[in-house]
């Protein structure tokens, strides 16, 4: 389980190891996102490289492609994609309430068609968890009902309480030494998230994490909703804000005791050309790298920097070369787990405030001033 190693006197930042069943994680940690089985162009003795301890895949999309009996019969998820460090999978709620052509949802589950091919599919929380015990990933998400911003509060406690009840059955249901999270919801409204985890809290889950944030509401309603939950969720259990992952987010999370952390922007960005570097971001297609023979970051020491040039690296966007967003994805991910090894050592040495302010102040500044060619 969860233990406790340092906790910030000046903050709520704190460092801890989680113990899972294919190995140790040091938080706070990002989970880099390998929604169907892979991290979009980066193998796993890439992510192993750039210090990546454990990922996160999605239950939805791989019940969906290949399916269930493809994925037992290769001896589990991380036989099948070649990871043997420990993975979270994701219920695949927000797919189904997001990506599903049609949805009927109900207390006794959801009804919905594949964005695929249009078939029609039932999950109950029982199925999902049965669903995540078969895939054999570490920490399993239980089913929950995700909604988008702005939401009624009427609709959002019907959502929030059939979260809980689902959580209840979830929990029933799950036979397994898997770690089991449940998901905080309640929309933008306070007493329905402090409702929400109090409920869940005396349901003595393994971990808990906060969901539906990050899906439209300003900046400043995530951070008081994370500080917010993270208050009353207990020390002793891993914490798990689901979805939020610029690194400004980020700091401000581990700040309010946040420990755990996943998001497709990395990579995402990595494949449009963005770089994230501890100058702000950096937007290799533009001009103004045509002829400019440094480094992404002259501070990374990644196999795309130690490497390549921006010229370079330019020159792969312009002429559609695949190796160009792949370096670019590695580097994002490489700076991503190099930002958490670096706070988890600020938080040892009882510096984070002003290892934040540092990186912020350099991060932001900078960057504001980079990508106008």
């Amino acid at each position: 389980m969860l233990e406790l190693i340092h906790q910030d006197k000046h903050s709520g930042a704190r460092l801890a190891r989680l113990e899972t069943l294919h190995g140790e994680i040091q938080t706070p940690c990002f989970m880099p996102v390998g929604t169907q089985g892979t991290v979009k162009a980066i193998s796993p003795a890439e992510l192993r490289e750039a210090g990546a301890e454990i990922i996160l895949s999605n239950a939805y999309h791989l019940f969906l492609r290949p399916g269930m009996e493809i994925i037992i019969k290769a001896g589990g998820l991380h036989r099948f994609m070649g990871w043997q460090g420990p993975i979270l999978t994701d219920s695949g709620g927000y797919q189904i309430f997001s990506l599903a052509l049609l949805r009927k949802v109900r207390d006794s589950g959801v009804e919905f068609q594949s964005h695929i091919d249009g078939m029609k599919h039932v999950f109950s929380p029982e199925d999902v968890v049965k669903i995540q015990e078969d895939l054999g990933s570490d920490i399993i998400m239980p089913l929950d009902e995700c909604v988008h911003y702005p939401c009624a509060r009427d609709y959002a406690e019907v959502a929030m309480k059939r979260t809980i009840d689902w959580a209840r059955r979830s929990k029933k249901a799950h036979q397994t030494k898997q770690l089991l999270f449940a998901i905080v919801q309640g929309s933008s409204y306070e007493e329905l998230r402090h409702a929400c985890a109090a409920e869940l809290v005396n349901l003595d889950f393994d971990g808990y994490a906060i969901g539906g944030v990050s899906v439209g509401e300003p900046q400043n309603l995530i951070y008081n909703i994370t500080r917010m939950v993270a208050a009353i969720l207990p020390k002793e259990k891993p914490r798990y804000l689901m979805g939020v992952g610029l690194p400004e987010d980020i700091l401000e999370a581990v700040e309010a005791g946040i420990d755990m952390f996943d998001c497709v922007t990395p990579t995402r960005y990595g494949r449009n050309g963005s770089a994230f570097t501890s100058e702000g971001k950096l937007i290799i297609r533009n001009s103004s790298y045509s002829q400019d023979f440094k480094p992404l970051d002259a501070e990374c020491d990644c196999y795309a920097c130690k490497n390549f040039s921006r010229a370079y690296l330019r020159h792969l966007f312009n002429t559609e070369e695949i190796l160009g967003l792949r370096l670019v994805s590695w580097h994002n991910i490489h700076f991503y787990l190099k930002l958490m090894s670096g706070v988890r050592e600020a938080i040892r040495q009882e510096r984070f405030s002003e290892f934040k302010k540092t990186f912020l102040v350099k991060y932001m500044q900078a960057g504001s001033r980079k990508n106008k060619g």
